[in-house]
C-alpha cells in the first residue's frame, strides 16, 4: 500500500499567479548575486578532478539557499499562509512514522543504483575509464564511502535550500490537480527547465561540465534536469515530504559525482558529458527509469492523494 498525503487547500489563484514569477525572480536574482564574486573574478573550472576553493564553496552555499528563501518569502507574505508554512512546502518527516526510515533510505538506494548503471553503461560503451575490480582497494573504497556519507550529512541544509524551492514550492503550484497528461508533463518540464536554468552562472564557469563551452553545457544540463527531476518528484510525492527529494538531490550532487572519480583509472581524463548522470549514459538510464515511473502511474500526484 502506498503512502498517501492529505490534499491541502491551495492558495488563492491570484496569489498563485503572482507568486510563481516572484519566486523565480527572487531565486534567480539570489543565484546571480551569490555567484557575482566568482563571475567578477573570472573563475573557470577546467578539470572534473579540480577541487573548489573556500570562496567558491561560500558562493555556492549561499546560492543554494536562495530557492528556499524565495519560497518562504512568497508563502509568508504573498500567499499569507502564516500558520502553515511547513505544510505549504511539505517540510515534514515522511508518514506514517514507521515508514520514515525506508522513505529516507530509498533515495540513496535508487540514486546509487542508477549511478552504478550509468557507470556500467559507460564502461561497456568505452566512454568511462573503469579502473577494473582488481584495482579497487577495499579499505580505500570504505574510507571514500564514510567520507561521502559525512559529506552528505554536512551538506543537507544546503540541499534543503534548493528542494524547498523546486519540490516544495514550484512543482506543486504548476500541477493541474485534474492530473491530465499534457498539463502534468508540462509541469515536469517547466520545473526541470527552471531548475536547470537557475544553474546558469555556474554552467558559464564550467561548474557541471568543465572544459565544455556554454552552448554545450546549458542544453546538456537542461536535458539532465528534465530527466532527473521526475525521480526527485516521485520520492517527494510517495512520501508526502520534501525530505526524500533532498536526500536524492544530495546523493546525486555529491556521492554520485564522486563515484565517477573513485572507480575510474587514476590518470584518466574525466568528462561528465560522457560518463555521469549528467551525461548521455545518464540520459539513457534516467530516461528508462522515468518511463517506468510514468508507465506505472507513479508520477501522478493523484495516486498519492486521499482526496
Amino acid at each position: 500500500m502506498m503512502t498517501t498525503t492529505t490534499t491541502r487547500t491551495p492558495p488563492p489563484r491570484t496569489a498563485r499567479r503572482r507568486g510563481l514569477p516572484l519566486f523565480l525572480l527572487l531565486a534567480y536574482a539570489g543565484m546571480w548575486a551569490a555567484m557575482a564574486p566568482l563571475l567578477a573574478d573570472g573563475y573557470r573550472r577546467a578539470d572534473a578532478r579540480e577541487e573548489v576553493g573556500g570562496l567558491e564553496q561560500a558562493c555556492i552555499g549561499a546560492a543554494m539557499l536562495t530557492p528556499a528563501l524565495a519560497a518562504l518569502f512568497v508563502v509568508r507574505f504573498l500567499e499569507r499562509r502564516r500558520g502553515g508554512v511547513r505544510d505549504a512546502l511539505a517540510l515534514r518527516w515522511p508518514r506514517p512514522w514507521g515508514r520514515a526510515l525506508r522513505d529516507c533510505l530509498l533515495p540513496v538506494g535508487v540514486l546509487g543504483g542508477l549511478t552504478a548503471a550509468v557507470l556500467a553503461l559507460g564502461a561497456l560503451a568505452g566512454s568511462y575509464p573503469f579502473a577494473g575490480f582488481g584495482a579497487l582497494d577495499a579499505g580505500a573504497v570504505g574510507s571514500w564511502a564514510v567520507q561521502g556519507v559525512v559529506g552528505m550529512v554536512v551538506s543537507l541544509p544546503l540541499f534543503f535550500g534548493e528542494e524547498l524551492g523546486w519540490q516544495g514550492f514550484l512543482f506543486p503550484r504548476l500541477v493541474d490537480r485534474k492530473n491530465t497528461s499534457a498539463p502534468l508533463v508540462r509541469a515536469y518540464l517547466l520545473t526541470g527547465t527552471a531548475f536547470a536554468l537557475w544553474h546558469l552562472p555556474p554552467l558559464l564557469m564550467g561548474g557541471q561540465y568543465p572544459g565544455r563551452p556554454w552552448y554545450v553545457a546549458v542544453p546538456a544540463f537542461v536535458v539532465s534536469c528534465a530527466l532527473v527531476l521526475p525521480v526527485f518528484t516521485w520520492l517527494r510525492l510517495r512520501s508526502g515530504s520534501v525530505v526524500p527529494a533532498v536526500l536524492a538531490h544530495t546523493f546525486a550532487s555529491s556521492m554520485s559525482v564522486s563515484m565517477v572519480r573513485e572507480f575510474a583509472a587514476p590518470e584518466a581524463e574525466l568528462d561528465p558529458l560522457t560518463m555521469s548522470l549528467a551525461g548521455w549514459p545518464g540520459w539513457i538510464v534516467l530516461g528508462a527509469f522515468v518511463a517506468f515511473l510514468a508507465r506505472t502511474g507513479r508520477l501522478r500526484p493523484s495516486r498519492y492523494d486521499r482526496g
